[in-house]
């Protein structure tokens, strides 16, 4: 088995975008979220990702359409049916090769509660791979500035699961941030005033870390500008691609030429439509 072959048999399997990086590149994580921790023996982690349809976004950018397209194969069918499948069949595809393989949601954890250890030298359950650093060491793209995940081919859209083994593949290179420079079309268009462009910080690979803005949680779990605000089975997250920082980003790549599939029109054709935290509307021509 080699890397061409894991990333045709997973094409084969509906995935848009697949990568691979060495378990080794993690290294400098800690227990609670290094994938060693969940697989000792693992070699590769391989990182697989779906497109999310553009078309998707299009009520969700006219205002006239929030809770059907994007929600669904978007979001959550996207997630637990497509890419599950997909995760899964590539999963036993291994398996039928004689290799263990852990498949992963790509969850965001972070601020969690964890669980008891079960002996004093586990770290505490649950372990989750941050699938952000993940996608981005398998050089699939890399960290945006208001916190999304950013790639060369979809620019904000695309869904990731991720895949533990114990075979020994080729690698890829960690991907360096070149794509959201220079930019604050994301902290400009929320109306809640939730992203600040003033407060950065670092989050990345070690030597390809990305500039972030810091991103008020609170106030995103109040926007009513697109947001899906998701339930306890998806740790209470703000899903945000869809939301005005997420729909600015989107048109600010594709404007610049950044990402490779392209549309007949452009993304934003009109004044963007925007409302406060009671969903009163606000600044629009709507």
């Amino acid at each position: 088995m080699n890397a061409m072959e894991v990333k045709k048999k997973a094409a084969e399997f509906g995935a848009d975008l697949v990568g691979i990086a060495p378990v080794s590149r993690f290294s400098h994580l800690p227990k609670e979220s290094n994938p060693a921790s969940i697989f000792p023996q693992a070699e590769s982690l391989i990182v697989i990702g779906r497109r999310i349809p553009h078309g998707s976004l299009r009520g969700v950018n006219e205002g006239t359409e929030l809770q059907n397209s994007f929600n669904h194969f978007g979001l959550f069918y996207l997630e637990d049916q497509y890419l599950a499948k997909t995760t899964y069949d590539l999963t036993i595809w291994f398996e039928a090769q004689g290799f263990e393989a852990v498949p992963m949601f790509a969850y965001d954890y972070s601020g969690q509660v964890q669980a008891v250890p079960v002996s004093p030298d586990k770290p505490a359950p649950n372990v989750y791979v941050d699938y952000q650093l993940a996608a981005q060491a398998a050089g699939l793209g890399e960290i945006g500035r208001n916190g999304l995940f950013l790639t060369p081919e979809f620019g904000t859209l695309q869904r990731f699961a991720m895949l533990l083994t114990d075979e020994k593949l080729d690698v890829d290179e960690t991907f360096k941030p070149r794509l959201c420079q220079n930019c604050n079309a994301c902290a400009e268009a929320c109306p809640l005033k939730a992203i600040d462009a003033k407060k950065t910080g670092k989050k990345g690979i070690p030597g390809a870390e990305c500039d972030t803005f810091t991103v008020n949680k609170s106030l995103c779990a109040k926007c009513q500008n697109g947001a899906v605000q998701c339930d306890e089975g998806r740790f209470y997250k703000t899903e945000r691609i869809s939301a005005s920082c997420g729909r600015a980003c989107l048109a600010a790549l594709e404007e610049k030429g950044l990402v490779k599939t392209k549309f007949k029109n452009r993304f934003n054709t009109a004044s963007t439509w925007k409302r406060d935290y009671l969903g009163e509307t606000i600044n629009t021509n709507i």
